[in-house]
């Protein structure tokens, strides 16, 4: 199964930043496409986007300058089966990508994303001090997978919080 495609530009508000496509992104070529992930939902009963979105919509998001990476390209049922090897490339190629891009926030979709990342454990929701890329706004939130039990008002809760960064950037 092929790696699905990025959706990037330069500048953008929010770069979402997942573990890596599901089998079912994989397969459709769609991120967050799993119909038990809640991603479209938590954006936008968070307030960030005007509408509820589809997966297959996951392009149109750049309108709202939002863009779509992974720290890990290749589809996989689980986040477990990714390699050591796998995220130590992955951390590169994601760090080349927001120095290239620079959007004004990256969002972690998911703590162990960031903790690959960034090599740092113990972090909190939100904005994290001290940026690996510095100047960029790096923000955890949790995993929208379906597999992930936290409620869904937290997860909006949190996810909320992009919006104070996000607009900052944009100066509005």
């Amino acid at each position: 199964m092929e790696a699905i495609s990025d959706h990037l530009q330069e500048h953008l508000r929010i770069l979402f930043v997942g573990y890596n496509p599901s089998i079912r992104s994989g397969e459709t070529g769609h991120h967050y496409a799993s119909p038990s992930n809640r991603f479209y939902r938590i954006l936008f009963q968070a307030g960030l986007t005007p509408r509820l979105y589809k997966p297959q919509e996951d392009r149109d998001l750049l309108q709202l300058g939002y863009g779509f990476t992974n720290i890990v390209a290749r589809p996989s049922l689980t986040a477990a089966e990714i390699t050591p090897e796998e995220y130590r490339e992955g951390r590169l190629i994601l760090r080349q990508k927001i120095q290239t891009y620079w959007p004004g926030v990256v969002c972690f979709v998911g703590k162990g994303v960031y903790e690959q990342y960034s090599g740092r454990r113990g972090m909190h929701w939100g904005s994290q001090p001290d940026p690996v890329v510095e100047g960029v706004v790096e923000y955890v939130c949790p995993s929208s997978s379906g597999l992930v039990r936290m409620k869904l008002e937290e997860m909006v809760a949190i996810y909320s919080g992009i919006k104070a960064f996000s607009e900052a950037e944009m100066g509005n």
